[in-house]
């Protein structure tokens, strides 16, 4: 990644960052009074932190299918008549990388709809 592309993600993950608790923050304040954050900055934190985990696991299960589907097709090409027997473990090879997709996914659900964060503050 090209250190311009570095700084526009910097720049606008600080921007989440910093507009998230004014977004947030709903509930109108009595003059002179603290306003607390902690909410808001969690439900920020949340969605960044949901974001990053399915990128990266995509990401990484992406990367894992195609090393797995390269190095059956070799071995196919190598070996034609182990085709079927390569075929099967290559489909519960590739089953079990995308269920590591899947509990990323469930996790990032998690964190959005169901935060146990949340609770702790209430």
């Amino acid at each position: 990644m090209s250190r311009k592309r570095m700084m526009y993600a910097a720049v606008g993950l600080l921007v989440v960052l910093l507009w998230a608790p004014l977004a947030m923050a709903a509930e109108a304040a009595a003059p002179g009074a603290a306003v607390n954050y902690t909410k808001a900055i969690i439900i920020g934190c949340s969605v960044l932190a949901a974001g990053l985990g399915v990128g990266i696991a995509a990401n990484g299960t992406g990367t894992g299918m195609g090393h797995g589907l390269g190095g059956a097709t070799s071995a196919v090409g190598r070996n034609p008549e182990a085709q079927g027997k390569i075929l099967l473990t290559m489909m519960v090879g590739l089953a079990m990388i995308e269920s590591l997709a899947i509990y990323a996914l469930v996790i990032a659900l998690i964190l959005l709809y169901a935060n146990p964060l949340l609770k702790l503050i209430a």
